[in-house]
């Protein structure tokens, strides 16, 4: 598991509207709070990114940039992020590489088939690589007002 005070992975993902978006690139200009989700269209998915969604203007005004990546593709982020009104960048972690490096992927076996999943994750990083605070098992009820609420300290 990755902790505060660790260096965050970078990475390059595409998002819904298939261009790529490096972490590195976004750290030279705002903090990030990237978090992970298992799918779109899933109750936990729609209410933790439209709670994000929500809050797109105040962490802007604190110099924070919201990235949310699952293991959707492209196309299906398209729609999700039309069908709520999502207002920031969903990416596609397809083949779930940079889920694996946030320790966020997780494996399961049910009926002697292995299968994969997101384990629901955010890190806010700041400006400097550094993650400042990381969650896992996170609950996506209220769970933006909490990582607003630590972004307002970052300065």
């Amino acid at each position: 598991m990755l902790n505060a005070g660790d260096t965050a992975p970078d990475f390059a993902l595409p998002t819904a509207n298939m261009e790529l978006v490096r972490l590195s690139d976004l750290l030279a200009e705002h903090h990030v709070v990237l978090y992970f989700f298992n799918k779109d269209h899933t109750p936990g998915g729609i209410a933790e990114a439209v709670e994000f969604s929500d809050r797109v203007e105040a962490f802007a005004s604190h110099q924070a940039r919201i990235v949310g990546v699952s293991l959707d593709d492209c196309l299906e982020h398209e729609a999700f992020r039309e069908e709520q009104g999502i207002e920031f960048d969903l990416l596609s972690d397809a083949d779930g590489e940079v889920s694996r490096a946030y320790h966020a992927l997780r494996q399961w076996q049910a009926h002697g088939v292995v299968r994969y999943g997101i384990e629901r994750s955010t890190f806010v990083i700041d400006r400097d690589s550094v993650i400042r605070h990381a969650f896992y098992h996170v609950s996506p009820k209220g769970h933006a007002a909490q990582i607003l609420t630590l972004v307002q300290t970052l300065g």
